[in-house]
């Protein structure tokens, strides 16, 4: 893990004011600090991964779970499970440069702005968009 990473931190469990809302082997969740829906999620796996640029098609199955545990999380928590959005920031829109997933919902429940910041674009990437492109990619030798 990353020495001054804020996320690797959290995942460690050295993070006081953050509380886990899951953990497991690979990832964790928690609320994110500024949330865009009543419903904001992080996930993140424990172990540095770096941005969504920098995944290739061999970490498809990392991306899955992310969203797996994502789904897990919304629905534990209560949150709507047919109005969600889950998703990447591209970067350079990234704040934190350790591969973390969004949740929000609901989804229309999002404010103008939140929706502009979430909204699939250039700036965000769902996870079926992701992973179609980490599909399309040749594999690597």
């Amino acid at each position: 893990m990353a020495r001054r990473c804020i996320f690797c931190t959290i995942a460690r469990g050295e993070e006081p004011k953050t509380t886990l809302l899951h953990e497991d082997e690979k990832f964790v969740a928690f609320k994110d600090q500024s949330p865009a829906a009543p419903h904001h999620y992080l996930i993140i796996p424990k172990e540095h991964t770096g941005n969504p640029a920098t995944l290739t098609n061999k970490d498809i199955p990392l991306v899955e779970s992310l969203a797996e545990v994502g789904k897990k999380v919304l629905q534990e928590q209560g949150g709507n499970m047919e109005d969600k959005r889950l998703g990447f920031h591209w970067p350079p829109f990234n704040s934190i440069d350790h591969l973390h997933m969004h949740v929000l919902s609901p989804d229309s429940q999002m404010g103008f702005l939140s929706r502009l910041v979430y909204r699939p674009a250039l700036w965000f990437m769902t996870v079926d968009k992701l992973l179609e492109k980490l599909q399309a990619m040749p594999a690597e030798q």
